[in-house]
Order: C-alpha cells, then structure tokens, then sequence
C-alpha cells in the first residue's frame, strides 16, 4: 500500500530534511510540501492525505490549531524545536512528536508507529507462567471517555508533570493523572523504579544497575529505588 504524506513547516531546510527521509521510503508518497497551514488546507481539500508532518511554532497559525480545526483528521506527527508542546500534542492523538532536527532512526521509529497504527494492529498479551490476570484491565479518562486498558497489555507508565503517558504494545494513552496515585491501581507485576517511571516487569528484556530495558527503549533507575528494584527482580 502506497501512503500519501503532506508537509507542512515555515523552515525551508526542515522541509528539505523530512523530503530526504521520506525518499528512503517504497511505501511512503509525498503529494506536497508547504509552507502554512493555509497553503496546506489547499492541498487536503482536493487530495485524501494518509500522514502530516506538521510544524508547531508556524506564524499566522500555529499547527495544532491547524490541525484542530480539519474536519477530516489525517493521522499526525507534529515536528518542532519545544518541548512545551508535547501534552498538547499527544491530547490531539499525534502518532508521534518530534523534535528538530530530525534523524532518520528517529523519524523511522514515527514511521513504524504509523504503518501500526495504520493497519489497525491489535496487541495481543502473551501468557507466560510469570504474567499475573492478563485479562486484568482499568478504565482511564480518555477524549471524554472510559477507555479500557488491559494490564499485561501496559509495558510501562511515563510521567509528563500533570499527566501520565501510558505505554501498550503498538499504541500510547495520555491521560491527566499522577504516577503515585496511578501506580495505586496496579498490581503487583508493576514497579515504580524512578521518579517518573513504572515498569511492568513480565515485560523487561534485559537490565543493569541504572536502567532497565523494555524492547529498545532504556529506563532509567532512580537511585532512590535501587534497593527495592534488586529485591523485586530477583
């Protein structure tokens, strides 16, 4: 499947570097490459768009207005040089949030959270002997609903101030909670092994004594937890 991509940045050069990325893709079509967010209402009015690449700070609009206002939503990553933007980015369901500049192992990895996202993939928990209630699951306040979140599902929780991004296998929830008061809904397979983390534990790959490994992604470990971390992994 071809997915057709628009992007829309005020920097010439970010532009250019999205283009040269999207270059190294077979699957990946880029219809258009736009300056605003004005020029690109143009292009999604006459063209159905599979992905954005949409820059934050833009003049006259700034992009997550932009993207607010569409009445038909393509799937989003939002590109910018701030970190301030993220909460606001992730609440309009982003694929992916970016920061400039932009590497291809970075922007591949928004890629393939796409292609999942995409094709509608479903993660399925795998039992193991250790895993405890995989049929465990919560409701978090989500876009004005109840979402349900499956436990074994959850691979670990990331703290973003006021809110908390929950990591699953293929997709992310971001949710308006604390990590202590959220950390109290969850069994015993989830341990809290920095300030701003949770981790499931049937769900490490591998470990030191600084940082913990889910897949590819490296947690740190506080060094306020390191002595009721060696007690739980062992």
């Amino acid at each position: 499947m071809m997915y057709k991509c628009l992007i829309i940045d005020d920097e010439e050069l970010a532009r250019g570097l999205i283009k040269t990325h999207l270059s190294r893709l077979e699957d990946f079509q880029l219809i258009a490459s736009c300056s605003s967010a004005l020029e690109a209402s143009v292009i999604l009015q006459r063209e159905p768009i599979d992905l954005l690449f949409l820059d934050i700070e833009m003049p006259v609009l700034k992009g997550t207005d932009f993207f607010k206002n569409l009445i038909h939503k393509p799937r989003v990553v939002f590109t910018t040089a701030y970190r301030d933007y993220a909460i606001e980015g992730f609440e309009l369901n982003a694929v992916d949030y970016i920061l400039k500049p932009i590497t291809f192992q970075r922007f591949f990895n928004a890629i393939e959270k796409f292609r999942a996202l995409y094709g509608g993939s479903v993660s399925i928990p795998v039992t193991t002997p250790n895993d405890i209630g995989n049929d465990t699951f919560i409701y978090i306040r989500k876009d004005r609903k109840q979402v349900k979140v499956q436990l074994g599902s959850i691979l670990y929780i990331e703290s973003l101030k006021d809110y908390i991004k929950i990591h699953l296998e293929g997709e992310n929830h971001i949710t308006k909670h604390s990590i202590s008061s959220f950390k109290e809904k969850l069994d015993n397979r989830f341990i809290r092994v920095h300030r701003s983390y949770i981790i499931n534990k049937n769900k490490i790959t591998a470990y030191t004594k600084n940082d913990i490994e889910i897949g590819e992604i490296e947690i740190p470990i506080g060094e306020n937890f390191r002595n009721n971390i060696s007690t739980f992994l062992t």
